[in-house]
């Protein structure tokens, strides 16, 4: 059961390692947005923006390349190997790709809220997330998701540069 309190709401932000988890439960009780079903969507979509502290993804991409050179998104895994070749680090890999991902998902975010920003001719198509109950039933939209993505980082740095090493 999902607690409706702010000491409660807090104690599951900060579970899930949201910052500053009594903010988002505040929001939660006093604003009536659903915080917590905002914040685990961004802590999931997160998950799949590569760790800036695992390197190692950028030779499984290109090991994966190599193995299937013609499969669909091998193109990354080829581009990273001779970007490799010619020197860059697997930590510059690393920010590079990890900026490119966080980036659509701030733009897939952004859009989601307004479709017709691109397509005006299709102005009154609408796009929605919504939560659920255990049920299936709508309780009610998820919007502004893209006012936290940056706040969701999973470094706490807002997608800034790594400090510099020395």
């Amino acid at each position: 059961m999902i607690p409706d309190d702010i000491e409660g709401l807090t104690a599951l932000f900060a579970q899930f390692g949201a910052r500053d988890p009594e903010s988002w439960a505040r929001s939660q009780v006093n604003e009536g947005i659903p915080q917590l079903a905002r914040y685990l969507f961004l802590r999931q979509a997160w998950r799949n923006v590569v760790s800036e502290g695992d390197p190692t993804g950028i030779g499984r991409e290109i090991a994966s390349a190599q193995n299937s050179p013609d499969q669909p998104y091998a193109g990354a895994g080829h581009a990273l190997a001779r970007l490799r070749a010619k020197g860059a680090s697997d930590e510059d890999l690393t920010d590079l790709v990890r900026a490119m991902q966080a980036s659509v998902l701030f733009s897939l975010c952004y859009r989601r809220e307004d479709p017709g920003v691109e397509e005006p001719a299709a102005s009154e198509v609408m796009w929605a997330l919504v939560q659920t109950d255990s049920d299936g039933n709508v309780v009610g939209p998820i919007g502004g998701l893209h006012e936290s993505v940056l706040e969701t980082d999973p470094t706490g740095r807002e997608m800034r540069p790594r400090p510099a090493a020395g």
